[in-house]
């Protein structure tokens, strides 16, 4: 009897948990449906004159951030980013706020791409001609803060912080000789000199192809770099290179005598300055407000306007696969513009592209979507960070290509990768026996050297979607075949060089697209919806949400951690799509 009383009381515990539970995730789900429909444009309210904005960007930056996730809020789950579009939203804000009089600088470690940082940089130039004031404070400035910062007024450096001034690198790892000694090896068949993406699995040195590619690569990124950090700091760009040739500068001190900031000093140096600036005593305090507050409603929809521009952010890998967010996939994008083709409410389609590309039958899949949209409205491509080969694949179509000088696109290309542990295996005494009726009846086996069979029939299957990838490239820019193949096999290229060699048609942001977006349809006014729109699910709430029970990466202690980062770039859960057309090496400028 006691034993069933503690049943049924425990039982009831646990029911009412479970509902409550429910109910919360729920209310979520309702709060934010009535946050979604309720978004007439909210101007910020700064009451306070001589306000100052806290631009804090000590975080990770995004050009899309994920879905507003209630329950990771709540729990605090998640760390937080910043959407791209909202942020240079709330410097625009504050640029035109009669309250507002300047902006402080937060950057010591910015986690967001070059390209990225570039439109804050620019964002922060226009605000500076409005006559506000821009200072900047650093503990620490890693090279791509220094490079948002150097647009301040005034820079003040702790002088037991640190400072980065170096140029450019990137360091790519080979794994012959690892591949050699114990066996776990990448299959690989490849198409284009410059295909390096395949390379350290190769070879044990870099070929002299690929460190031409990157050289000339990272030496025009460093020059546009260079030449603007020069022009705000009012310094000579042969000065410059003269610091980071040299190594100069080791410690505080030697980047105030080179004229790279103002001051060696502390938090309070810098509001002594504010304080300065805005005519006030030492004893007054500073109206300081946050980014957030000046977005007031961040979607600034107008029901009164109908016209719309859509913009569909394609971040991330591409894979063959379901709906996801942390993808692009056939399946969430296909859906997203058949339905712009169909809403005569969108006049124009921005098609943001931030990746290093990926699945070939993907991107084949999305270009032919593209096509449909472009048959009734203008797309127009605004390329982020990387927009490389299956990110370049899906662009190329567009009727205008706009990129950041800072942009990494191109990579024309295709290859295929496939694990292999038969080597390993042998040494450790397991053997793999196949049984067959045709003799290439199991196809590729992670157990067994690759049959020639198997190589020939990839083979030709790279070289048809290499072709095809160079097609829809010549018709998509108006270039013959020829000249497409002096631009393509794999070789990448920085914004300044795609524009001069015609695989796109000019420097600007995603502003300047959603301008040329707005011209081309015939519209001045207009509202901006964001696609793929992934549905509001518990599911979807509930998605990232656990606790990890599990234990490390199976690769974990086995191999070096770069490899690791590799290996699970090309053995995807899609991998029967093995034909890539992905960045053409593991791009890590620092």
């Amino acid at each position: 009897m006691h034993m069933n009383f503690f049943k049924s009381f425990f039982a009831s515990i646990l029911g009412t948990l479970t509902a409550l539970i429910l109910l919360l995730v729920f209310g979520l789900v309702l709060i934010s449906s009535i946050a979604s429909i309720l978004q007439e444009p909210i101007a910020p309210k700064i009451s306070k004159p001589n306000s100052v904005v806290t631009l804090n960007l000590n975080t990770q930056i995004a050009d899309r951030p994920p879905k507003f996730n209630e329950l990771e809020v709540l729990f605090e789950l998640n760390d937080q980013i910043i959407g791209l579009h909202d942020l240079l939203l709330a410097i625009e804000n504050a640029a035109q706020h009669p309250n507002i009089e300047g902006i402080i600088l937060q950057a010591d470690f910015i986690s967001a791409g070059w390209s990225q940082i570039r439109e804050i940089r620019n964002a922060l130039l226009r605000f500076k001609t409005t006559e506000k004031f821009i200072y900047a404070y650093h503990d620490i400035a890693s090279q791509k803060s220094y490079y948002l910062t150097s647009v301040a007024d005034s820079i003040i450096l702790n002088p037991a912080g640190m400072i980065e001034f170096k140029g450019l690198a990137s360091e790519v790892l080979y794994y012959k000789d690892f591949q050699d000694q114990y066996g776990l090896k990448m299959e690989v068949i490849r198409h284009g000199k410059y295909k390096s993406a395949v390379e350290p699995f190769l070879e044990n040195e870099m070929s002299d192809d690929n460190r031409f590619q990157i050289k000339t690569l990272l030496s025009d990124l460093w020059e546009t770099l260079r030449d603007e950090m020069a022009e705000t700091r009012n310094l000579s760009p042969s000065a410059l290179d003269t610091l980071a040739i040299d190594s100069k500068i080791a410690v505080p001190l030697d980047a105030l005598e080179a004229h790279l900031v103002d001051q060696l000093g502390y938090e309070n140096d810098l509001e002594a300055m504010v304080k300065e600036r805005l005519g006030i005593s030492a004893e007054d305090s500073v109206s300081y407000v946050s980014t957030a507050s000046l977005l007031g409603n961040a979607s600034q929809y107008n029901s009164e306007i109908k016209d719309r521009i859509a913009v569909v952010y394609a971040q991330g890998t591409i894979l063959y696969g379901p709906e996801s967010e942390s993808y692009i996939s056939q399946e969430a994008f296909v859906k997203a513009f058949e339905t712009l083709a169909k809403d005569d409410w969108i006049k124009a389609v921005v098609l943001r592209v931030d990746s290093p590309g990926g699945s070939a039958l993907t991107s084949e899949l999305l270009w032919q979507a593209i096509e449909k949209v472009k048959a009734k409205k203008p797309v127009i491509v605004s390329m982020g960070n990387v927009a490389a080969s299956g990110g370049y694949y899906i662009a190329a179509g567009a009727d205008q290509i706009f990129l950041d000088p800072l942009t990494i696109t191109g990579s024309i290309g295709v290859f295929a990768t496939l694990p292999n542990a038969s080597g390993f295996l042998a040494s450790k005494g397991i053997r793999a026996e196949r049984v067959e009726t045709h003799p290439n009846g199991l196809g590729y086996s992670f157990f067994s050297p690759m049959t020639d069979n198997f190589r020939t029939q990839t083979e030709k299957g790279i070289e048809q979607t290499y072709v095809l990838f160079k097609d829809r490239v010549a018709q998509g820019r108006s270039l013959t075949a020829r000249e497409v193949e002096t631009l393509a096999q794999g070789r990448v290229w920085s914004g300044n060089q795609a524009v001069a060699q015609g695989l796109a048609d000019q420097l600007g942001g995603i502003q300047d697209a959603l301008n040329a977006a707005a011209q081309a349809a015939g519209i001045q006014e207009y509202n901006v919806m964001t696609y793929p729109q992934f549905e509001e699910s518990l599911q979807s709430l509930l998605q990232g949400v656990s606790v990890s029970l599990f234990s490390p990466h199976p690769l974990e202690g086995w191999v070096p951690k770069k490899m690791q980062h590799t290996l699970e770039s090309f053995t995807n859960p899609n991998s029967y799509t093995v034909f890539q057309a992905l960045l053409p090496f593991d791009l890590n400028i620092q």
